[in-house]
């Protein structure tokens, strides 16, 4: 806040401040809800268009992994460019690359060159970098009080999301008969131009300099506490496992005699399940804690795992991905409210990229070998080796609980 304001001038900021930030989520909302939009398009389609243009089968699900790959990259350079350009422009030059590789993508299939199609999809990981990020900006436009309900409200933008992905898949997959699915990633390019204004309206203040050049621990230090460690761990994990087992979940339920429509259905009831739970998630974390809802997601992600073992039937694969869902949505959000206690606002940029880097870097790992583990180790392998995982970060987080009554009860 600029201090040298006359006293009029300062009181009508500080008025304004509260609706701005308000408006600054909401405006999130509706970005995330065109933004996220694009991955479901990419990896519903990525698989298919991949084996229409590889010449090598074997490489058919490169698109997807390389678009993952891209998020994975970009996490680090897209804060550092928002951390000296601010969010608004740095958020709208992302919405202009998901519009010019939702293009690149389409020229690919249209020309009919995998190569090409796969450098769209990598692109879009920037775009896909900078939409995750906006959980962190909505909870810096807030009060810390309100951060964790700020964080749900942009994962209800994911809900939205959801729908609005495979509906433009639907809709624009013939829009070039001879060229199947280049319509399809037009509808991409054409959500990024749609939330190019939304993200304009951001009235979110440029990076004061004291935030750019003032002074911030060294990444090794900050990286060092145990606060920072847990967080970090339980993010990880919590997307890290849920994405081990979502890619895994439809080739088992496929080799164990399900169709491939059940399999559709139980990853819709899984997305649903992700993000439903975010209109009551920051609620419950204001009620009980971070930790708390935190380690209830991890809980719910081994409940799953247990229902997978429990057996082979339909009820068993939907029951498991729904509960993994909805431990997915708790943990996650829990373990990004922990990380946004572990910095100050000059060390904002690098502690959310390097959190980001790490999620997504896990993610992309966990999508190129999941297919390869069910192979090679079975379905039931891979829902047995979650649970020591699970177990070392509850413990981390009870030590963490602990920690943290011991200092509470000192003051």
């Amino acid at each position: 806040m600029n201090t040298s304001l006359s006293p009029a001038a300062l009181e009508a900021q500080k008025s304004a401040e509260p609706a701005n930030a308000q408006l600054n989520v909401w405006l999130l909302v509706v970005a995330q809800s065109l933004g996220a939009a694009a991955p479901p398009i990419i990896i519903s389609l990525g698989g298919i268009v991949g084996q229409m243009l590889a010449t090598d089968p074997g490489l058919a699900t490169l698109p997807v992994s390389m678009y993952n790959l891209g998020l994975a990259l970009s996490t680090i350079p897209a804060a550092l460019m928002m951390r000296r350009l601010g969010r608004r422009i740095g958020y709208s030059l992302g919405a202009a690359l998901g519009l010019i590789s939702g293009l690149i993508a389409m020229v690919g299939i249209l020309q009919g060159s995998f190569l090409v199609f796969c450098l769209g999809t990598a692109s879009a990981g920037f775009y896909g970098a900078c939409v995750q990020s906006y959980r962190f900006a909505a909870s810096d436009a807030v009060a810390p009080t309100q951060r964790s309900r700020a964080i749900s409200r942009i994962m209800i933008g994911g809900l939205i999301a959801a729908i609005i992905g495979p509906q433009v898949v639907i809709w624009t997959r013939d829009l070039w008969p001879a060229a199947q699915f280049a319509g399809s990633f037009l509808g991409q390019a054409a959500l990024a131009l749609i939330a190019l204004p939304v993200l304009l309206m951001l009235r979110m203040p440029p990076p004061a300099p004291e935030e750019v050049d003032g002074y911030a621990r060294p990444l090794r230090d900050i990286a060092g506490h145990f606060r920072f460690i847990v967080a970090v761990t339980s993010g990880v994990v919590s997307y890290g496992l849920m994405a081990l087992v979502m890619t895994a979940a439809p080739m088992a339920m496929v080799a164990y005699g399900h169709s491939v429509g059940d399999a559709a259905l139980g990853i819709q009831w899984h997305v649903l399940a992700m993000f439903g739970p975010s209109f009551i998630t920051g609620h419950l974390i204001q009620r009980f804690g971070k930790i708390t809802i935190t380690a209830l997601g991890l809980v719910l992600i081994a409940v799953s795992g247990f229902m997978a073992l429990a057996g082979l039937d339909l009820l068993h694969f939907w029951g498991s991905l729904i509960l993994l869902g909805i431990g997915w949505n708790f943990g996650f959000i829990g373990a990004t409210a922990m990380v946004t206690d572990c910095y100050t606002s000059p060390e904002r940029a690098k502690v959310q990229a390097i959190n980001d880097f790490m999620v997504f870097g896990t993610v992309a790992v966990a999508s190129f070998g999941s297919g390869r583990l069910l192979t090679l180790s079975g379905w039931e392998l891979i829902n047995w080796l979650m649970m020591p995982i699970i177990a070392v970060v509850l413990a981390m987080l009870a030590w963490q609980a602990v920690h943290d009554r011991r200092k509470a009860s000192l003051r």
